[in-house]
């Protein structure tokens, strides 16, 4: 008898065990789904940006002549609309994001050069793309902006928003939801950052930049978040331990009817 008991208490600590690793592994399924959409969200608003902005090239060089190198920058522009899109609908986490904004960022540039050529003007600089937000396309100049709870320091913006900044007025930036607030995407947590260096990683000193204000600190809504997810594993643990407590209770009883 007291090996078919022991032997029930083996069995049940396996099926405990198992069911401890499937909830965990359920959970961190989930964690990496929830991490992952808004993520996921955010990169095919990049590239439907990039789309209507390639229609509008389409309007405006309607009838215009193109050389060999325009064609040649306008078809790089076509295949990185493509190649993004195509990168946006494969994303299994968040880092892969990375990817997607360099090919956006590489095509916004193409577009960029395409312009020029058909103005006759010399190529553009390759420059970041505007740091208040992405989609606005090349930067034209840094300007000095402090980010709330942030520091100083120099970033590159698009003319509309270096204009705004240097008369004190609040800049268009891009924000992602986190938790029930919109913050700019540079405060939305390390899910981010890898959006964030596919388009400035490329630019030397932008990626050590973004390293700090992405961990930076004055981001209350990163803390916020950090708190729920603090406090959802606590209750599971608790959960968890409540119910292997639980079960060896039962155990408990069922050896006070024998006698070792």
């Amino acid at each position: 008898m007291q090996t078919v008991v022991f032997l029930l208490v083996l069995a049940l600590a396996a099926s405990a065990l198992w069911w401890v690793l499937q909830r965990n592994k359920q959970r961190e399924i989930e964690r990496k789904e929830a991490e992952l959409a808004p993520v996921r969200q955010l990169a095919f608003e990049d590239v439907t940006a990039l789309g209507v902005e390639l229609q509008d090239l389409d309007l405006d060089l309607a009838g215009a002549p193109l050389d060999p190198g325009a064609n040649s920058d306008y078809q790089r522009a076509l295949d990185a609309y493509e190649a993004a899109k195509k990168a946006a609908d494969t994303l299994t986490a968040p880092e892969q994001v990375k990817h997607v904004t360099e090919i956006l960022e590489d095509g916004r540039y193409a577009m960029a050069c395409v312009r020029a050529r058909v103005a006759g003007e010399p190529l553009p600089t390759r420059r970041p793309p505007c740091f208040f937000d992405p989609r606005h396309g090349l930067s034209v100049e840094d300007v000095q902006y402090a980010p709330p709870g942030g520091a100083l320091r120099d970033v590159p913006a698009c003319a509309l928003d270096a204009e705004r900044v240097k008369v004190g007025a609040e800049p268009d930036i891009r924000k992602v939801m986190v938790g029930s607030r919109r913050v700019p995407y540079w405060q939305g947590g390390r899910a981010y950052q890898p959006y964030a260096a596919g388009y400035f990683g490329g630019f030397g000193p932008m990626d050590l930049m973004f390293m700090g204000m992405l961990f930076g600190g004055g981001f209350d809504g990163i803390g916020d978040g950090i708190g729920a997810i603090g406090e959802g594993l606590g209750e599971g643990i608790g959960s968890i331990g409540d119910g292997i407590g639980g079960m060896f209770d039962g155990i408990g009883d069922m050896f006070d009817g024998f006698d070792f």
